[in-house]
C-alpha cells in the first residue's frame, strides 16, 4: 500500500444532502409516524361516518334599506345598513322563535333548530348566506327557507315599528301647533283691523309654517318603501350529503395523521441527544468517520473476521484500513490507539484486531498491544502461538517469557504471542494481565517502549485500551499514541459524550484520527452505552494440570477457537 500524506477528511455536505439525511433519520421513529397515521385514519373514518347522513341547504337574502325613490343611484345601501349588525339579528333566538312558530317546532326544540344555522356575509356584497344543516334534505331546505322568511319578517316588523314611532312623534309635535294655529285663526277674525291683526297674522303664519313642516315629514315617512329585502336564491333539498364521503375521509385523515407523525417525529428528532446520523458524530468528534460496520445476521461472528464466509466484514475493516493510511497524522507515527466510549469494549477490540490484521496484509510488521488490563481477554480469543522472533519480548538482562511467573513482575513482562490471520498473514500480540497499578503500569517506562516500536521502518503499533469515559487508561497512553480511533454506536451513545471525548483526548495532547460505526451487538436493546454497568472482572483463569500458565499465556499454544464478539 502506498502512503500519501493526504488527510482523510469528511467530505462537505451540500444541502440537499442534509435534507434527505435530515429525512432519512425521521423514518426512524416509526412507532411514531405509525401511531399519527393510525390516528389520521380512525379521525378520517369518524368523519366519514358522521358526515354520511348530513345535508346542508343553502338561503340568500339580499337586503334593502328604506327609501322614497329607490332609483335614486347617490343613495349607498351600505351607509344605512350595517351588515355586520344585521348577521348578529339574523342568528338571534328571537329569529329561531320565530321560525319554530312557522315550522312547527315545539319550544324546546328552539335550541337545537338555532345549532344547525350558520349566516354567512359574502365579501362586499348586501347579502345575508342562511346556510341550515339538517338529517334529511328536505329538512335542510325547509329550514333554511323558514329562517330566512322569519329573518325578513322580523326585520319588516322592526321597520314598520321604528315608522310608526317616528310618525307618532311627528303628529304628537304637529296637535299642539295645530290647535293653536285654530285658535290663532279665531282670534283674527274677531280683531279688528289695525297693529294687532297685523301681528296676529304674522303668528299665523308661523304657525302654519311649523305645520305644513311636520306634515311634508309624516307625508314623507308614510311614503317610505320599508321592503326589508328578498330572497333572491330560495333553498332547495340537496341532492347528496355534505360529508366528502368514507374514501376521502380516508385519505385526508391518512395525510394528516401521517403530517401529525412526521411532526413529531421531527419534535423527537430535534430533543434526540444521540447523534442523528454519520455527519452528527463527525461534526461531534471534529474527525470523518472512517466505516460503518455492517450488521451480522448470524448473531456474532468471530472476532477475527478474515476469511470468513461473508467478506462484508472484513472489507469493511480493510476500508478502514486505507483510509487511515491515507492520513498525515497516522502516517507520521503509525501509533493508533482503539477505544469505546463507555460500557462494553467488545466491538472495539473487534476493531483493533482486524485492523492490526489488515495492516500485516500489506506487508506491515504489526504489534497489537492489549492495553486492557482490566478485562485482558485476546490471548484466549485468537488464534496465538508463542512468538520466537527477536523483538521487544526480550527483556534486557535475559529476562524474557520464562522469566517468572505473572505475578512477580509487573506488566508488560515481556510476553509476546503472534496471531494467525489466515490469508492476512500474522502479527504479534502483546497480551493484557491483571496489575495491581494499572495506571502505573501504562505509564511505565518498559511500555512507552513497547509502544515506540512503530518509530522502526514500516512498523505499526496497535493499541486496544478500556472505554475513555469510564475509565482514565486510554488518557494516560494518548500523549505516546497521538491517533485515537473511536468506536461507537451511534444509537447508544449521545452526542455531549461524543464531544467531551474529543475535549479529553484533545487536552491530553492527541488526535482523533476518526470513528467506526457499529449496530447494537447480538442480544443487547439498542440503548445508552452509559445505563450499561461496568465491565465485570472475570475469575481468573485456572493453571493447567501441570501448574503452568493457563491455555494462551506463556509458551502454551493455543488451538483455533471460533470465539463470537457478544461473548467478550
Amino acid at each position: 500500500m502506498t502512503e500519501t500524506n493526504r488527510p482523510a477528511a469528511a467530505p462537505p455536505e451540500d444541502e440537499p444532502d442534509l435534507l434527505r439525511d435530515q429525512f432519512k433519520q425521521l423514518l426512524r421513529y416509526r412507532r411514531l409516524l405509525g401511531a399519527g397515521l393510525a390516528v389520521g385514519l380512525l379521525g378520517g373514518l369518524y368523519l366519514g361516518i358522521s358526515t354520511a347522513d348530513t345535508y346542508v341547504s343553502v338561503a340568500d337574502v339580499v337586503l334593502r334599506a328604506p327609501t322614497d325613490d329607490p332609483f335614486n343611484p347617490s343613495l349607498a345601501p351600505d351607509k344605512a345598513i350595517n351588515i355586520g349588525s344585521e348577521r348578529q339579528v339574523a342568528l338571534s333566538s328571537s329569529i329561531a322563535e320565530q321560525a319554530a312558530k312557522k315550522l312547527g317546532v315545539a319550544d324546546k326544540d328552539v335550541a337545537a333548530l338555532r345549532r344547525g344555522l350558520q349566516v354567512t356575509n359574502p365579501p362586499q356584497t348586501m347579502v345575508l348566506r342562511f346556510t341550515y344543516t339538517a338529517s334529511s334534505p328536505k329538512e335542510a331546505a325547509k329550514r333554511a327557507n323558514g329562517m330566512a322568511e322569519a329573518y325578513l319578517f322580523k326585520r319588516q316588523e322592526a321597520l314598520d315599528v321604528t315608522r310608526t314611532k317616528m310618525v307618532k312623534g311627528y303628529e304628537d309635535q304637529r296637535d299642539p301647533v295645530a290647535k293653536q294655529l285654530d285658535d290663532v285663526a279665531k282670534q283674527i277674525n274677531a280683531m279688528p283691523a289695525g297693529a294687532a291683526r297685523d301681528a296676529a297674522l304674522g303668528s299665523k303664519t308661523d304657525l302654519q309654517s311649523k305645520v305644513n313642516t311636520l306634515n311634508n315629514n309624516i307625508t314623507k315617512l308614510q311614503a317610505l318603501d320599508m321592503t326589508p329585502g328578498r330572497i333572491t336564491s330560495p333553498a332547495a333539498p340537496p341532492s347528496a350529503p355534505d360529508g366528502p364521503g368514507i374514501p376521502m375521509s380516508l385519505a385526508l385523515g391518512a395525510a394528516t395523521g401521517l403530517a401529525l407523525g412526521l411532526l413529531a417525529a421531527w419534535v423527537r428528532l430535534v430533543f434526540d441527544p444521540a447523534p442523528r446520523s454519520e455527519g452528527d458524530v463527525a461534526r461531534s468528534l471534529r474527525a470523518p468517520v472512517l466505516g460503518y460496520l455492517p450488521r451480522d445476521k448470524t448473531g456474532g461472528g468471530p472476532l477475527l473476521a478474515a476469511g470468513e464466509a461473508d467478506p462484508r466484514l472484513a472489507e469493511e475493516y480493510r476500508s478502514v484500513a486505507f483510509r487511515l493510511a491515507y492520513d498525515s497524522r497516522f502516517a507520521d507515527r503509525r501509533r493508533l490507539l482503539v477505544v469505546a466510549p463507555r460500557g462494553s469494549s467488545e466491538t472495539a477490540a473487534a476493531v483493533a484486531v482486524n485492523l492490526a490484521a489488515s495492516f500485516a496484509e500489506t506487508g506491515k510488521d504489526v504489534l497489537l498491544i492489549e492495553a486492557d488490563l482490566r478485562t485482558p481477554v485476546l490471548a484466549s480469543q485468537l488464534p496465538t502461538d508463542a512468538g520466537d522472533r527477536p523483538r521487544w519480548s526480550q527483556l534486557p538482562g535475559g529476562a524474557g517469557l520464562l522469566g517468572g511467573g505473572a505475578g512477580e513482575s509487573e506488566w508488560p513482562d515481556g510476553r509476546q504471542l503472534v496471531v494467525d490471520a489466515g490469508e492476512s498473514g500474522a502479527f504479534d500480540l502483546i497480551p493484557g494481565d491483571r496489575v495491581r497499578n494499572v495506571a502505573r503500569a501504562l505509564t511505565s517506562p518498559r511500555a512507552t517502549r513497547l509502544i515506540s516500536e512503530a518509530d522502526s521502518p514500516n512498523s505499526t503499533v496497535v493499541v486496544l485500551a478500556p472505554p475513555v469515559l469510564s475509565y482514565a487508561d486510554a488518557l494516560a497512553l494518548v500523549d505516546r499514541v497521538d491517533g485515537v480511533l473511536v468506536v461507537c454506536d451511534p444509537r447508544a451513545v449521545h452526542r455531549s459524550d461524543l464531544a467531551r471525548i474529543r475535549e479529553l483526548i484533545s487536552g491530553a495532547g492527541g488526535t482523533v484520527l476518526g470513528a467506526v460505526l457499529h449496530s447494537p451487538l447480538p442480544g443487547q436493546k439498542s440503548k445508552r452505552q452509559d445505563a450499561a454497568p461496568g465491565p465485570v472482572q472475570p475469575p481468573a483463569p485456572a493453571p493447567d494440570a501441570a501448574g503452568g500458565r493457563p491455555p494462551g499465556e506463556g509458551g502454551d499454544t493455543v488451538a483455533l477457537r471460533t470465539v463470537r464478539t457478544g461473548r467478550r
